[in-house]
């Protein structure tokens, strides 16, 4: 089998523990080389998984290489830059998310894919969670009628790590842009409805000065469904804490664990799978499924999900949630 020519732009976390992971046991793809702009991590990482061509320069990568995608895994104020010139080289891109640090950069991402006729995917994991896969298939079905409310919410600690998320100029913005970005795309997605209408969020910052640690917003839909959702770095919480629960007119469902149950006159019926239980590993396999869609993408056997059309619509609600944030009032869409 012909082997898809990946380069890897960004060698920072998610890339050295899932993408570089992930691909390097896929059989048709080929990491022919890698960008990074710290030479010890350059070559640290570059040398433990087998890539020759490495460069501190990703230009020159472009130019050298003939690689027909590119994943960025870059901080976000880098991505326009970086994306663009992808994109002029007629290379397809996995973005990780967010595709920029606003709606206007966004745009232009999107407006340059669009006239080099390249493909863009955004890295929103979340909806390759194999649990999220399956209320997805529920939902579709009509097993829970029409899904008319989600509440969905992510409490994880702060990265430390990754200081550059707390300067607004570098990130774009706080646990909104960065968790709230992830869990709205997928509440989203589960309802199949992308038509909003309103927004109203409350933002905090109690151990942050220039971007917000906590938030929680209020988002109603044309048809009179509504997603009402929490996220925070701050939050005390034993664990890290990710859930969302679909609410329909026959039946709800729940994720992290999945459990779903239809109502049937005074009784109700359970869809919970046993083998959906265990949900460890399933941040890692949603990056893996994520992966192996865009690899099929690229060659053409699959469609784009999570595209740049998908991500400007986001980054224009985010827009609107700090908008909202800052007037202290609902903002229609």
């Amino acid at each position: 089998m012909d082997k898809t020519k990946i380069a890897v732009i960004g060698l920072g976390g998610v890339a050295q523990l899932v993408h570089l992971p992930i691909l390097a046991k896929l059989g048709n793809v080929e990491i022919s080389a890698v960008a990074e702009i710290n030479k010890n991590r350059l070559k640290t990482i570059g040398d433990k998984f087998g890539i020759a061509k490495q460069y501190t320069d990703y230009r020159e990568l472009l130019a050298n290489e003939n690689v027909e995608a590119v994943i960025i895994a870059t901080p976000t104020n880098t991505h326009l830059e970086i994306a663009s010139e992808c994109l002029k080289a007629k290379k397809d891109l996995l973005i990780e998310k967010p595709i920029a640090r606003n709606l206007a950069e966004a745009k232009e991402i999107n407006s340059i894919a669009k006239k080099a006729k390249k493909k863009v995917m955004v890295g929103m994991n979340l909806r390759y969670r194999p649990d999220a896969m399956l209320m997805k298939s529920l939902v579709n079905s009509g097993e829970l009628g029409d899904i008319f409310y989600i509440r969905c919410g992510w409490l994880r600690k702060e990265s430390s790590e990754q200081k550059w998320i707390f300067n607004k100029s570098v990130s774009g913005g706080g646990v909104i842009i960065d968790l709230g970005i992830l869990v709205l795309d997928l509440a989203l997605w589960i309802m199949n409805d992308m038509k909003i209408k309103s927004v109203s969020v409350q933002k905090y910052s109690q151990s942050t000065k220039d971007v917000e640690d906590s938030a929680v917003g209020f988002v109603r839909l044309d048809n009179g469904q509504v997603i009402n959702f929490e996220v925070s770095w701050v939050l005390h919480s034993e664990a890290d804490s990710f859930n969302l629960t679909a609410y329909g007119t026959k039946g709800t469902a729940h994720l992290n664990p999945l459990r779903a149950y239809r109502r049937l006159d005074s009784t109700q019926l359970d869809y919970t799978l046993a083998n959906v239980t265990n949900t460890s590993n399933f941040f890692k396999k949603s990056y893996e499924n994520q992966l192996k869609h865009f690899i099929g993408a690229v060659r053409d056997t699959n469609a784009v999900i999570s595209s740049a059309d998908d991500a400007v619509l986001l980054m224009k609600l985010l827009e609107t949630m700090y908008k909202s944030a800052q007037s202290k009032k609902e903002i229609n869409f």
